[in-house]
């Protein structure tokens, strides 16, 4: 069976004081082979949370996640991770970055060289590979984050905000990045993000999640993925459909931060 089945999903985290926070509860989702799904909600929704429970790195309080028939129970090089700040290696080259994983798992490079080289070239560091990571822009290191798990050839690939430290037009450009190498790849991609518009432009499948505990509030299917890719995006934002979508989302997530505060104040 293909595809990511997260099932009954609850997590808990015990407090020393003897409390205990319940970050997600009865969460439910399937997510097909080669869709693209990003997530949303106001801060302290469980989205990072949920992300990690599916990458590996915290195993649920309750329920399973399975993934091509099998249950995921630890980290694995069949689901790579994209974080908001790279994570590489500065003081590599863009290509000792990009094979590291390779190399790692042992493979010669007479194995590895090509396809490395060919990621370099799609997201447009062929010019850079021997350039030191410290010596690249922020979009430039994202880049190299995601071409370094793309050489992993993982099924599903997870990001946790990736493009949320970039300005605004490299941001624009490193969506339409990701919706290039989506298509062309066929992988699995879950992304986490703040941006309403973000998350419209890059899910085909879009969560909205409400907070504490995390759970998911509303489910879209959309058109605008598809519509974007190796398109201008900023024509996908002036469709009808888009502004509509958006003003709805952004006021469902207003209502929730509102009753977040509300209870803040409540509480104090």
């Amino acid at each position: 069976m293909s595809g990511l089945e997260i099932q009954d999903v609850s997590m808990r985290f015990d407090l020393p004081n003897g409390g205990h926070v319940q970050a997600l509860q009865n969460v439910s989702l399937s997510i097909k082979q080669g869709e693209i799904m990003s997530v949303l909600g106001p801060s302290g929704c469980g989205k990072t949370t949920l992300l990690n429970i599916v990458a590996g790195f915290l195993a649920p309080t309750e329920g399973e996640v399975v993934l091509n028939g099998h249950r995921v129970e630890g980290p694995d090089a069949e689901r790579g991770m994209v974080f908001q700040q790279g994570a590489l290696f500065e003081w590599m080259s863009v290509r000792d970055n990009v094979s590291f994983g390779p190399r790692m798992a042992g493979k010669r490079a007479a194995e590895w060289r090509e396809n490395v080289d060919h990621l370099l070239d799609v997201v447009g560091l062929q010019d850079f590979k021997e350039k030191m990571v410290y010596e690249l822009s922020g979009g430039m290191q994202q880049r190299v984050a995601l071409a370094r798990c793309l050489a992993n050839d993982p099924d599903v690939i997870l990001m946790d905000e990736p493009l949320g430290a970039l300005d605004a037009l490299t941001r624009e450009k490193m969506q339409g990045l990701v919706l290039k190498l989506w298509k062309e790849t066929g992988k699995t991609i879950i992304l986490i993000t703040h941006s309403v518009e973000e998350a419209l432009l890059l899910g085909e499948h879009l969560l909205v999640m409400a907070p504490r505990p995390g759970r998911i509030h509303r489910e879209y299917h959309l058109p605008f993925a598809d519509l974007g890719v190796g398109k201008d995006l900023r024509e996908i934002k002036k469709l009808p459909d888009f502004g509509e979508r958006r003003e709805e989302i952004l006021g469902m997530i207003w209502d929730m931060e509102e009753e977040i505060m509300g209870r803040s104040e409540e509480a104090a």
